[in-house]
């Protein structure tokens, strides 16, 4: 659990207006100082199972987050990712672009079979 000055920081840091302190950014920056601070928990409790739980619990929920505002807002999740160097965001990114290149690769297939139709019809 981080303690209210560190909170505070964070939210001062990703804040998207005046009175912001619960946008998808804020939220993000939140979760990945308690996953900061849970992981180091964990390399000194290693049996801590519970602690593990909640740190997996937490890494899930700023998952689902980051690809909340991947769809929304490209560019604030690009400028997010790189201000927290967060990984998850790479392989956010490197999905969706390999979703885009195979939804065209479909697209350029199904334009061969109606081309290919076509051309039976004039014939």
């Amino acid at each position: 659990m981080i303690d209210k000055k560190t909170k505070q920081k964070i939210i001062q840091k990703f804040k998207v207006h005046e009175n912001d302190t619960g946008s998808t950014p804020v939220q993000i920056a939140i979760l990945t100082e308690e996953i900061k601070q849970l992981s180091e928990h964990l390399k000194m409790h290693k049996q801590d199972h519970s602690s593990r739980r909640g740190l997996l619990k937490k890494v899930g929920e700023r998952r689902r987050l980051l690809k909340y505002l991947q769809k929304e807002n490209e560019e604030l999740f690009n400028d997010l990712a790189k201000k927290l160097k967060l990984k998850i965001a790479k392989k956010l990114i490197e999905d969706e672009e390999e979703k885009k290149r195979q939804e065209e690769e479909l697209m350029r297939l199904e334009q061969e079979k109606l081309d290919a139709l076509e051309e039976k019809e004039e014939k």
